[in-house]
């Protein structure tokens, strides 16, 4: 609990630089985030997709992060393997057109070349990706949470979440973002 204030308040100021930079009519956005085409420039009501085990099916690198020796590097390199999740993504395709989808995943920045190729050649709707920037290993649930909050700043509005880890089924609604549990067998 002793963190929530720090995350809040550097949510508060990223959005403050962020503002700025508007503001003088220079794009901005954390290094954290791509955008699918142009930047949103009026963000707006979102629904948050994660990534591995909702859209992707990674099942055929589990093996990597399971007991003994896991290989993380190894996992995460691999996710350009990944089969499509092809419900989950169908229904991304039949969401409003004036909702905004988010990609929300754990997985590092240093794989997002991998992630955005994949998503291109799956046809996977998406307007902005957020990854675990460089050298940020805290949980899953937790950078989420802080996702979440940074996406409030900057004028999303997140209204359903699809998520395969109770644990982040949890945040979200304890954020007040309902969210779709996906069952897949990785937690």
């Amino acid at each position: 609990m002793a963190e929530e204030p720090r995350a809040v308040a550097a949510v508060a100021a990223v959005a403050a630089v962020a503002a700025e930079v508007t503001r003088k009519g220079l794009a901005y956005r954390p290094q954290n985030w791509w955008w699918n085409a142009e930047p949103i420039s009026r963000p707006g009501r979102s629904v948050i997709f994660d990534i591995d085990g909702v859209l992707a099916d990674a099942t055929h690198r589990q093996y990597l992060v399971r007991g003994r020796g896991r290989n993380w590097d190894l996992f995460f390199e691999m996710c350009g393997r990944d089969d499509l999740i092809e419900p989950v993504a169908t229904t991304g395709r039949l969401l409003d057109p004036g909702l905004q989808v988010i990609l929300l995943t754990a997985r590092p920045s240093w794989v997002a070349g991998e992630t955005i190729e994949w998503c291109r050649r799956h046809k996977v709707r998406w307007d902005l990706l957020l990854m675990r920037e460089h050298g940020d290993y805290s949980m899953a649930r937790d950078f989420k949470q802080f996702s979440v909050e940074e996406l409030r700043q900057f004028g999303f509005a997140p209204e359903l979440a699809y998520d395969d880890d109770p644990r982040n089924v949890e945040m979200f609604e304890q954020a007040g973002v309902p969210c779709v549990f996906i069952y897949s067998g990785y937690h």
